[in-house]
């Protein structure tokens, strides 16, 4: 099989929760287990640092990747979904995995992934984890695709584990309180192995706690042990005064990801570097930690976290997918309307609460909604009974990249375009602008 067969290959035979949602996830973690055990658990053969939550993962995964890079290590970084390449999922030192080695390591394993029933996630898993072996990776970065207890990367055995944040999604699969989600989350927490929590709440601390006490872990509060002191944005970077409480020693960072809510992802970020460099053999400097954080976009080729497409007029778009995320990205965008008109594009999975988010967006924009060539996708009959509920100015409009067209054709320099609302929409969007 060439590339393109392969990469149907993964995404029509074995079920991907990407593309097709609930009916793809496989809990346990048996299979990869057993696959793993095959390769000779090449997931052994470096560090890692396992990463859950609701949102911030890729944000904190990067941002920690591009540090690491910056140390002088071989880093290997796992996030999902991709954007636009598959490939994007996998990447050592920012690079992403050739496509050979995607075909060879399918060619080879075919026949061994369909007899232990693998998923595309489980599969894709075990790819990153062999490359990162095969590649000399002295530290991973590896974020869990949902949940955290049953999740496929679940098997490794990490230096430090993070828990960025637990919100309402997956409710269907995690469970529809926070804390029962928490709890799925926590179960990335190994024996006697630290977590860091980047956002705290009285809905989950104690849950994440008890797991922590079990496991005669410790529990480390990221707000605890960085205060964020300023933050601001200036010509397209975001600028923070991080103070380390400990010693009140100041960090000033300057970060390419504008999005307002990335002062936890930071916080996070200073925590887990901070432990990694004070208890483990891993080394990380001053001026690897600060040139590490400003350039994590160009070193990890991260994309869609808050990203301006254009200044005049103003198009930028964000990932945000659930409402826990929404609200941090519909507080910002509203900010816009007060130099001009506020348009968004947006399209929804429909396994998410797509009335909840819809509901956060500011009312006095107008909204053309639309549908990504996915499964998952809502109906855009659907949407719009939602949007009439709310009193939202809105129309509809079939193909992603056609609305995008249409919505930017009736900006003023003055005016802001927001696309958003799922992965999906984000992904071609930017296809159809590259």
């Amino acid at each position: 099989m060439n590339y393109t067969q392969t990469i149907d290959y993964l995404f029509n035979s074995l079920p991907s929760f990407q593309q097709v949602g609930a009916a793809a996830y496989k809990p346990g973690l048996e299979r990869v287990t057993e696959f793993c055990r095959k390769l000779g658990n090449p997931q052994r053969s470096y560090f890692v640092i396992h990463i859950a939550g609701t949102n911030g993962k890729g944000s904190v995964s990067n941002m920690l990747a591009s540090v690491l890079q910056q140390a002088g290590y071989q880093v290997g970084l796992y996030t999902s979904p991709h954007l636009t390449d598959f490939r994007e999922r996998i990447r050592v030192n920012g690079e992403m995995i050739s496509k050979q080695k995607v075909v060879n390591f399918v060619s080879k394993y075919r026949k061994d992934m369909e007899e232990c029933d693998l998923s595309f996630f489980e599969m894709t898993t075990v790819l990153a984890f062999d490359y990162f072996a095969q590649s000399d990776v002295e530290v991973a970065v590896i974020e869990t695709g949902l949940g955290g207890r049953l999740d496929a990367t679940n098997i490794v055995i990490p230096a430090v584990s993070v828990i960025t944040n637990v919100g309402l999604e997956h409710t269907s699969l995690l469970g529809d309180s926070l804390p029962k989600i928490a709890r799925e989350k926590g179960g990335i927490i190994k024996k006697s192995i630290p977590v860091i929590v980047g956002e705290k709440s009285p809905a989950y601390n104690l849950v994440i706690e008890d797991i922590a006490a079990d496991l005669r872990s410790t529990v480390i509060y990221a707000e605890q042990t960085f205060e964020c002191r300023r933050q601001q944005s200036e010509q397209g970077v975001q600028i923070f005064d991080m103070i380390r409480t400990r010693d009140t020693q100041q960090y000033t960072l300057r970060i390419p990801l504008l999005g307002e809510y990335q002062r936890q992802n930071v916080a996070t970020v200073c925590a887990v570097a901070d432990y990694l460099h004070e208890n483990t053999p891993l080394s990380i400097s001053r001026r690897a930690f600060v040139e590490g954080l400003r350039d994590c976009v160009a070193t990890t080729g991260l994309r869609g976290r808050w990203e301006v497409l254009s200044t005049t007029p103003n198009i930028i778009c964000d990932t945000a997918h659930n409402a826990h995320g929404m609200k941090y990205v519909a507080a910002q965008i509203a900010k816009y309307a007060d130099t001009g008109r506020l348009y968004c594009v947006m399209g929804f999975c429909e396994d998410k609460n797509i009335e909840q988010m819809l509901s956060l967006m500011p009312k006095n924009a107008h909204y053309i909604f639309t549908r990504a060539q996915s499964r998952r996708a809502a109906s855009l009959e659907s949407v719009a009974h939602l949007a009439e509920q709310l009193g939202l100015q809105f129309e509809c409009m079939d193909g992603v990249a056609q609305s995008v067209e249409y919505a930017t054709s009736l900006l003023n320099d003055t005016d802001t375009l927001f696309i958003g609302g799922s992965t999906f929409i984000v992904a071609e969007a930017l296809e159809s602008k590259e």
